[in-house]
Formats: structure tokens, sequence, C-alpha cells
């Protein structure tokens, strides 16, 4: 793909994944939850730039912090998002207003990567950022799957996890 086919596809995922997460959504007992993560790492590493050819152990390291910071977005995502489970026993997921904090903070941050690999002359395409996304959708996703597998159903009410107020899924706005 080109640079720019790059930026906008990963605007375009950002965008889905971001107004999706304020959504109560049910989430399904699709054992998939990797298929799209992985689907990017593959897009990622099939692209040359990954790593800078002139600067191979700077653009290493560089790649290196771009990973930890996904990760750390990755596991702030998925443990500032609410899940609970209806009678039924559904299970269903919300993002909170932490999240956003967590989305906003790992942004910024790759943002100064980018900044300073740039001031150091360091040259990646955009396959980094997109295994960086990658990466942070495959750890919020294995994150609540995890999670949700711990949950029952409460008869009568919603239980919340990691909320002392339960509340039925059809009320459930953020």
């Amino acid at each position: 793909m080109s640079g720019l086919v790059d930026v906008l596809a990963i605007v375009a995922v950002v965008v889905l994944v971001i107004a999706r997460q304020f959504r109560p959504r049910r989430m399904d007992a699709d054992r998939r939850w990797w298929a799209a993560p992985a689907v990017l790492i593959f897009l990622a590493v099939r692209e040359p730039g990954l790593l800078d050819p002139d600067h191979r152990t700077a653009s290493v390291l560089l790649l290196g912090v771009e990973l930890l910071i996904a990760l750390g977005t990755g596991l702030g995502w998925a443990w500032t998002t609410r899940i609970w489970t209806t009678p039924d026993g559904s299970v269903w997921s919300s993002g909170s207003k932490a999240g956003v904090g967590v989305w906003v903070t790992g942004i910024a941050l790759r943002a100064g990567l980018a900044g300073l690999g740039a001031a150091f002359g360091l040259h990646q395409g955009t396959s980094a950022l997109l295994l960086g996304l990658a990466l942070t959708l495959l750890v919020r996703s294995g994150i609540l799957a995890w999670r949700a597998q711990g949950l029952h159903p409460v008869a009568g009410q919603s239980a919340a996890l990691g909320e002392d107020v339960a509340r039925p899924s059809w009320k459930e706005h953020v």
C-alpha cells in the first residue's frame, strides 16, 4: 500500500474503533477476536519501511518504544472498558471516559515519538504505526475476552464488573 492509503486505513480503523467503543455492544462468544489485528499485522510487516535501513539500531529502538506504547494503550483501554452480563447470560461492553484518556495519552506519546524520530533523521513508514495499532487492538480484545470469561449473570439485574451499581443493558449510557 502507498503511504497515503496506509494513513487513510489507519485513520479509518481508529475512527471506527473509537466510535464503536462508546456504544454498549454485545460481546459475542466469537473466538476470532484476534482476526482483525492479525490482518493489520500482516499488512504492516509485508510493507517495506518498518525499519529505516540507514539507522537500523535506532529504528529498532524506536519501533520497540512504539510497541511498548501500543501495549500500554491496549492494557489501559481494556481495563477501563466496562463489561457486564444481563440476566440472559449475554456479556456486554462499553468504553468509559477513562478510555478516552488512555487513547489521548497513547496518541500524544506516539506523536511525540514520531517527532523525536524525525528530529534524529529516522524515517519509518506508516507500517510501524499500523503494527502499533494492531498490537493495541490485539491486547485490548484478548484482555476483554479473558475478563468476560469470569462473568456470570445475576438474576434480575445486570452485573457490572468494577462497578457497585448494576444497570440494565438497555439503559447503559456513557
